[in-house]
């Protein structure tokens, strides 16, 4: 697997960035063609080309600003692209069949938890909506995952951030996703909320999902990927896979490629 980088799709026109998307494609699990996402006059992700197979961890970095947030939001068919395409598992992302929502989880700043309800009330709600049928032994298995199992009376608003973070992560991965899309998810958290959250992200890493994060911790984020980006100004300035970098090593390369020197 290769996550490909084009030239924006001012520069190549979308079908055409599609094209070599599929062209190289293989089977991927999630794949993006030509993404853009405008606001106004400002181009938060601007053509964008990706493709990843299952069993892969892409960690995106980048400057605040630079569309990570945005890009994932696309990614998760939470948000309407300017143009271009995602698609997981060959089904187009938006589309009448809404297959596609039960492959995909995110952990976004947001969280989507229900202050006033329990944490298995807020992880029953999500499973419901899910269709899913073996909740009784789901939601004790996803809580113990997580480190929650002695919070599964308290309230949502009752959790410190660190909990609130492990609930929502929980709620993710309540439907077992093909596809885990990760938004900042160290943001706030002591180390033993990070010990708990690197454990579990450890055990995503099975062979058969397909993850992508976006994080400013390096050290995390190097530890846990097959493959590294850097997103300056909507674009990936670099990406390549990780082979072993040293965080010192990636730090330097990093800031020379957000200032453009590399």
């Amino acid at each position: 697997m290769t996550v490909v980088v084009s030239a924006s799709a001012h520069t190549l026109g979308v079908d055409e960035a599609e094209q070599t998307v599929l062209a190289g494609s293989g089977g991927a699990v999630l794949q993006a063609a030509g993404l853009c996402r405008e606001y106004g006059t400002v181009i938060a992700v601007d053509g964008i080309d990706l493709s990843m197979n299952e069993g892969e961890f892409l960690t995106v970095f980048g400057p605040n600003g630079a569309g990570k947030s945005t890009l994932l939001g696309m990614l998760a068919g939470a948000m309407r692209p300017t143009a271009g395409s995602v698609s997981v598992r060959g089904k187009p992302l938006l589309s009448s069949d809404t297959d596609w929502r039960h492959r995909i989880g995110m952990l976004s700043h947001k969280g989507f938890l229900y202050g006033r309800l329990t944490v298995e009330e807020n992880l029953r709600f999500y499973g419901k909506l899910f269709g899913l049928s073996d909740l009784d032994e789901r939601i004790p298995a996803r809580l113990e995952q997580v480190g929650l199992t002695q919070r599964i009376r308290f309230e949502a608003r009752q959790l410190s951030h660190g909990m609130r973070q492990r609930l929502s992560l929980a709620r993710a991965l309540l439907h077992d996703p093909d596809v885990v899309l990760l938004d900042e998810p160290y943001t706030g958290l002591d180390p033993s909320a990070a010990s708990v959250l690197r454990d579990v992200l450890d055990e995503l890493k099975d062979g058969r999902r397909t993850v992508v994060m976006v994080t400013h911790n390096l050290r995390e984020g190097l530890e846990m990927a097959t493959r590294l980006a850097v997103q300056v100004a909507g674009r990936f300035a670099w990406e390549g896979d990780n082979q072993g970098l040293g965080r010192k090593d990636f730090e330097r390369h990093y800031h020379d490629v957000v200032e453009g020197r590399a």
